[in-house]
């Protein structure tokens, strides 16, 4: 009994044997057409197999042949089933796929990708889910590039504007002087540096925001005290703030440690505070606060300019953004905050604003010291 049960075996697997590689070699006739096709021939060899080992089984136990004809007929059967079956699968893998390759076309063409409505199979509905979230980042990444070269085109015609109304003084002020014009040269001197001294700045700012843009900005973060990094700012900007009669209060400043550069961040702080500063009417207010708040510390800066228009807002941390009113020379190339929000980032931070009465507030949002 087990002698036949284990030639029964034999001769079944000799011949899904046959039918296995008979139809694997239809498959690589077929690997470039259609996936119905090929479905199809799975099908056929799922059949032939069965019925391969049913007639070897058959002439090896000498059955009879209506039995064998019976067999064969069930397995006729069986075989257009499977095929109908595999067609109508094909068919609809078939019809998902080009609905899938014409949204991916549409994507290519103008960026958009409307996924199908329905998909045939699990993996081309995950395959159309991350084609929609693929074409929903390239949509992000051209509105920033498109902002991007917005704020490029306004830094170049700001920069050239505010290069070019200096450079045209010096050039009457030098005139001036070598044809011995003037009666006090001093007074020319005086403002020739200034103006130099001024377009420097603009250069030097220039250039820590390509390497911030760059990505090479070296940071040689240090545990300082959020308390020295302000009291070091207030000292640097009073001069500033007493020639535009602006007062600086620091009153609500809490010794929470931070790990920062601190050269950055003391440069963070003075572009915030000449920005707050020059913003705010003689008589105002410009307040600094540092507070921890969970895991992070905030460094605020509060000024008395009279806000920021709410459609302004989303742009004011961008290069080369001024307000309306700062179109002259001393309010600088609209460099500064693009600076503040480059290093405070590069510092794993964030930089933000928002209207308060009377001015409006820019905090610096950096992690807590451990």
């Amino acid at each position: 009994m087990i002698g036949d049960t284990l030639l029964i075996a034999l001769y079944a697997a000799i011949g899904a044997a046959v039918a296995g590689l008979a139809g694997t070699a239809a498959l690589r006739l077929l690997r470039n057409r259609s996936v119905a096709l090929s479905l199809a021939v799975v099908a056929a060899v799922t059949v032939a197999a069965m019925l391969a080992g049913t007639i070897l089984v058959s002439w090896a136990m000498l059955l009879s042949e209506h039995d064998l004809w019976v067999v064969t007929m069930v397995c006729a059967m069986a075989a257009v089933a499977s095929l109908a079956v595999s067609l109508l699968l094909g068919r609809s893998v078939v019809r998902g796929s080009r609905a899938l390759a014409e949204a991916t076309r549409a994507l290519g063409d103008d960026g958009r990708f409307t996924p199908p409505a329905t998909a045939p199979t699990a993996e081309l509905a995950e395959l159309s889910r991350q084609l929609a979230a693929t074409s929903a980042k390239l949509a992000a990444s051209r509105e920033r590039e498109k902002a991007l070269e917005s704020s490029r085109r306004e830094l170049v015609a700001w920069i050239s504007h505010d290069l070019r109304t200096p450079l045209a003084g010096l050039r009457a002020m030098t005139e001036a002087l070598e044809d011995g014009m003037v009666d006090e040269p001093r007074v020319y001197h005086t403002r020739i540096r200034t103006e130099v001294e001024r377009m420097s700045d603009m250069v030097s700012d220039l250039f820590e925001l390509s390497r911030i843009q760059a990505g090479v900005l070296a940071l040689t973060p240090t545990r300082l005290s959020a308390y020295d990094l302000v009291g070091d700012a207030l000292a640097g900007a009073d001069a500033l703030a007493r020639e535009h009669g602006v007062r600086l209060v620091g009153d609500a400043v809490e010794k929470v440690p931070v790990e920062v550069d601190g050269r950055e961040m003391s440069r963070v702080l003075a572009n915030l505070l000449v920005n707050a500063i020059r913003r705010t009417p003689a008589d105002g207010t410009v307040a600094v606060s540092a507070r921890r708040e969970a895991d992070r510390v905030v460094l605020a800066v509060t000024d008395g300019c009279g806000g920021i228009p709410p459609e302004d807002l989303p742009r004011v941390f961008d290069t080369g953004w001024r307000g309306t009113d700062a179109r002259t020379p001393p309010a600088g190339a609209g460099l500064g905050l693009a600076i503040v929000r480059g290093i405070v980032e590069a510092h794993q931070g964030r930089a933000a604003v928002c209207n308060v009465p009377g001015g409006c507030r820019f905090e610096v949002h950096l992690p807590a010291a451990p």
